[in-house]
């Protein structure tokens, strides 16, 4: 893994030369997210995280503005809007 440069890095947090989505209570399989914010109170019904342990724990009601940075691969949402970010496009 290469490590990126300020640019890039600023460039991944303002959204921009990334895929980004929408979305709502859809289940949300096979993503590559390494962010997810949420702008609005969002309720998670379930999540799997790349790499990480402990995930259930944010099986709960997230209030507006969390942002979670971390490589999300599927998430649900009872309720609430997310926004998921993805380093490249899909081509």
């Amino acid at each position: 893994m290469a490590i990126e440069n300020v640019q890039q890095l600023l460039m991944e947090q303002l959204g921009k030369n990334n895929a980004t989505e929408i979305f709502t209570t859809a289940a949300q399989t096979s993503k590559d997210w390494y962010c997810i914010y949420f702008p609005v109170e969002s309720v998670v019904a379930s999540i799997v995280v790349a790499n990480a342990t402990g995930e259930a724990a944010l099986q709960t009601t997230l209030p507006a503005g969390t942002t979670l940075f971390m490589n999300v691969t599927a998430i649900t949402l009872t309720s609430g809007v997310g926004v998921g970010y993805q380093e490249q496009p899909t081509a």
